[in-house]
């Protein structure tokens, strides 16, 4: 089995790389490695930016979650469709129209300050490596379970091998691994929910009660893992807003040619995202039944591999050929997934870090095309290394409370500043400043305190801190504004602003 899943990988692995080999040879200029050159149909970038969103935690975390909480766990999965309106009808036309190739760009646009800049550096290279770590840690889970391989050797390749994707084939490379993952990971969920609904005769229903018959009705019932009453609020709430905030969502808008096509990219991800994470709570519920949750826990208590021990049991369970085989195959395409999801967050974060902090603030725009270019490959290598090393911190955490982490520090840092940046005309530096950091000292704070980190000792008692940690962070963007020096002239550049950003054109 370790030689089968060994191959599969490899031949996943070798398809992406020569993928790579192609980009590379189209990657010559800065907007063609970190924008694709704004080239993309809504298609293909909304195959991408599924491929972004589908991440191990959603494919292996939420899974687990389900597994072994119920219907509180497909919470974490489903929610997430709410954030995509929101992103479809207020926030792609803006920043597909204000931006270049960062959210430092929307935030510079309108303040034409570098330390605006300089905040909005700050809160995308956090949620980025906050995001990169549960994908990561999955990574670990995974290659530790199969091939015995130990956890820290699987981080360190993951993170070669984003370092590779991203240093020599930019946007283009990873757009084009992400379509090939997202068309993998969604055949494999259908191959698995037809082969599950198969044996409870494709009534979905009997899951469901099977579930509530073998562990109690708090199986259908919220409470079994979202303990406080605000719990499904607060994650709701940090689902809807706080993947507006993620940086390497937003920074595929500047792929695709106009905003029209950027609003149809965000229905073709509606439609895979959301068909996928129904899949995901049908799978959940299938790996408690046919697996069952002291089962899981034994493999990993936080639940993260309860799809790779379904799938092995579909196949005719442990040490039968099917078995071997089908786990192997899903253990290899949820193994791709990671790959391509960190690739993604990794040149996002080296985006932002030479494009936005080197060239723009450091070098306040005089730096040439190839030395652009050169900086962003080199800090693309840095910002693997620092993922890698918190990676391996990471051993033994559900992946899905991470990513809600991350999603939460985006929900209460970026997007309050995004939104006032974009709609409202009193707001200056000082506030994008106060904002940023006001909803990420909040939210990792408040997260820390709670149970996802604490368990019965919390001192903060809801697991998800956006219900409160968000509303700080606007708030301390409106005090900083007003506490900060009035800046007449970033006001009177706010009509020109609010007309490109529903325009694309300028107001001149």
């Amino acid at each position: 089995m370790k030689i089968l899943t060994l191959v599969i990988f490899a031949l996943i692995l070798s398809l992406t790389l020569i993928v790579t080999w192609w980009a590379a040879k189209r990657t010559n200029t800065t907007s063609e490695f970190y924008a694709a050159g704004g080239s993309l149909s809504a298609k293909e970038n909304g195959f991408a930016l599924a491929g972004d969103w589908m991440s191990a935690a959603a494919f292996l975390g939420f899974t687990g979650l389900t597994a072994l909480y119920g219907m509180d766990g497909s919470l974490y999965a489903v929610s997430a469709l709410a954030a995509f309106l929101l992103i479809l009808m207020v926030i792609a036309e803006p920043i597909r129209n204000t931006g270049r190739f960062t959210l430092g760009d929307v935030i510079a646009y309108r303040m034409q300050r570098p330390e605006a800049r300089l905040a909005a550096v700050i809160g995308t290279a956090i949620v980025n490596l906050a995001y990169m770590i549960p994908q990561l840690a999955g990574a670990g889970a995974l290659m530790k379970l199969l091939l015995g391989i130990p956890y820290s050797v699987a981080v360190i390749f993951v993170g070669i091998g984003m370092v590779v994707y991203v240093r020599y084939g930019g946007m283009i490379a990873t757009t084009w691994v992400q379509i090939i993952k997202a068309v993998l990971l969604l055949t494999t969920a259908v191959v698995l929910v037809t082969w599950l609904l198969a044996k409870v005769g494709f009534n979905p229903l009997n899951l469901f009660s099977v579930a509530e018959s073998r562990y109690g009705p708090q199986m259908l019932a919220p409470g079994n893992y979202l303990k406080h009453p605000l719990d499904a609020l607060s994650l709701t709430l940090s689902l809807i807003v706080g993947t507006a905030g993620l940086p390497h969502i937003m920074t595929r808008f500047f792929t695709v040619p106009d905003a029209k096509t950027a609003r149809k990219s965000v229905i073709w991800l509606m439609f895979l995202a959301g068909s996928f994470f129904l899949a995901t709570t049908l799978i959940g519920f299938a790996a408690a039944i046919l697996v069952g949750q002291d089962t899981i826990r034994a493999a990993d208590k936080g639940g993260n591999l309860a799809l790779p021990l379904l799938a092995q049991y579909l196949g005719g369970g442990p040490g039968s050929l099917g078995g071997e085989i089908f786990l192997a195959i899903v253990c290899a395409v949820a193994f791709a997934t990671i790959l391509a999801v960190v690739a993604g967050l990794t040149l996002a974060t080296s985006g932002t870090v030479a494009h936005d902090l080197y060239v723009n603030i450091i070098r306040k725009g005089n730096v040439s095309e190839a030395d652009q270019v050169r900086i962003a490959k080199f800090s693309t290598l840095a910002i693997g290394i620092i993922a890698t090393l918190m990676g391996l911190l990471a051993e033994g955490v559900n992946v899905a409370v991470l990513v809600i982490l991350a999603i939460s520090i985006a929900a209460s840092a970026n997007f309050p500043i995004i939104v006032l940046s974009l709609f409202w005309r009193r707001f200056n530096t000082a506030g994008v400043i106060c904002g940023v950091a006001t909803g990420l000292v909040a939210a990792v704070a408040l997260a820390f305190m709670g149970p996802a980190f604490l368990g019965k000792d919390a001192i903060f008692p809801i697991v998800n801190p956006t219900i409160l940690s968000m509303p700080l962070g606007f708030l301390g963007a409106v005090i900083g504004t007003y506490l900060g020096r009035r800046d007449l002239l970033n006001e009177q550049r706010f009509d020109s602003v609010l007309y490109r950003a529903h325009t694309g054109m300028s107001a001149e």
